[in-house]
């Protein structure tokens, strides 16, 4: 069985379309832990509902802590791949250097990535700026925000009517498709 391990800091609807997706038999794989970096995310609840073991980073400020205590974490379990789903904290390079880490970014990177640059800031940047596409990279995680190699991508049309709000959920609906497409990938040895 492909193990995964999951990282979120919020809702967890991306975690939810990668449980579905096991559940539904369309990804052979299994996820052993979610994580996250917030108490209160309903991604922790959504895991919890599927009897997905979770853990909240106590270090969540300290950068060089909380490399260690993941790292340290992750050491029990046999990890195959960590998907960043929604998680909003930098990875450090214990982590990099020993785990095969992707993010899922709600842009066309490299346009409207980096610090800060996540959820409706993405979707409101894009509108602002009149852009006639925008859609969702899957890319390999590095020490930059948003910087990994690009492993896919989908366009999604802006419309003229769009709303950051309408765009979102244009944009989460091409992110979870791909993200499980990509997954199979790793799974079947093909990335």
């Amino acid at each position: 069985m492909y193990n995964l391990v999951v990282f979120a800091s919020g809702n967890g609807s991306t975690l939810q379309a990668i449980i579905d997706a096991i559940a539904n038999k369309k990804l052979e794989a299994q996820i052993l832990l979610v994580i996250s970096d917030n108490p209160n995310a309903y991604a922790l609840e959504r895991a919890k509902a599927s009897n997905i073991p979770t853990y909240i980073i106590q270090n969540r400020k300290d950068f060089t802590k909380r490399d260690i205590e993941l790292f340290d974490v992750l050491s029990s379990y046999s990890v195959d791949l960590i998907v960043l789903a929604g998680y909003l904290k930098m990875i450090g390079p214990k982590l990099i250097e020993k785990y095969t880490l992707i993010n899922t970014h709600p842009s066309l990177l490299p346009k409207y990535g980096g610090k800060g640059m996540h959820g409706m800031h993405v979707h409101e940047a894009v509108i602002a700026a009149k852009e006639p596409y925008s859609g969702a990279t899957v890319h390999f995680v590095n020490q930059e925000y948003d910087a990994g190699d690009i492993i896919s991508q989908t366009k999604v049309k802006v419309l003229n009517n769009d709303t950051a709000e309408t765009l979102s959920a244009k944009v989460q609906a091409a992110e979870k498709i791909q993200l499980i497409d990509v997954l199979n990938k790793f799974i079947q040895h093909k990335l």
